[in-house]
């Protein structure tokens, strides 16, 4: 399992990086096409001037766009950085990105209403992380994280797409994941609130932490 891992954590990074170009392709075959819909499902608690941590290759980006939002993004992958560009550019939006690392955003205080951060790494709830996100938020505003989502369809494909989640770490028992997320934020001066959206074939776990 070790050995498993090592190799998941390289093939993540250069997924990211170097093959950023196959990320879509990718993200789709192993979510069995629901990956931006677990981006979107976010989107209702999104408001303001919103920052997305971790874009890649920008798909919730043009959707904040689309809900009339005033959309910012900061991402250290500079191949998802450019792939995020050129999708909003084709699209007439404006390319509010920003490369960097969430541990040190480069961002006035009290200035965005909502940060949202979607399928994240561990980065996310780094205790160094969360201080900078209660930085920039104004008084009142919302860290909105999807950290995970669940496979629930009960076919040959479901069950494999189920499995590989589990194996690589996407998703996990979710007593244990509520629990585990709460304390981290709770730590970090958030109050907490969790929701589970039921999706076509799948769930999404989407938390809430005002500041």
């Amino acid at each position: 399992m070790r050995l498993i891992a090592v190799f998941l954590r390289l093939f993540f990074r250069l997924l990211y990086h170097q093959f950023a170009w196959t990320y879509d392709l990718v993200a789709s075959i192993v979510s069995l096409g629901h990956w931006q819909d677990w981006e979107r499902s976010a989107l209702p608690w999104l408001d303001g001037r919103v920052l997305e941590l971790g874009f890649g290759p920008g798909h919730l980006q043009v959707s904040l766009h689309e809900a009339g939002l005033s959309a910012f993004g900061l991402d250290e992958s500079r191949q998802m950085s450019h792939l995020a560009s050129r999708r909003l550019r084709r699209k007439g939006f404006q390319t509010n990105l920003i490369r960097g690392c969430a541990e040190y955003l480069p961002f006035p205080a009290n200035t965005f209403e909502t940060v949202v951060a979607t399928l994240p790494s561990e980065y996310i709830f780094n205790a160094i992380t969360l201080a900078q996100i209660q930085d920039v938020l104004v008084p009142g505003g919302k860290l909105v994280i999807v950290p995970t989502a669940w496979i629930t369809g009960n076919g040959l494909l479901e069950r494999l797409a189920a499995w590989l989640f589990k194996v690589t770490g996407q998703a996990g028992a979710i007593d244990l994941v509520i629990t585990n997320v709460e304390k981290r934020l709770q730590s970090s001066g958030f109050h907490v609130q969790h929701k589970i959206q039921e999706l076509k074939g799948s769930k999404v776990f989407v938390i809430i932490a005002t500041k």
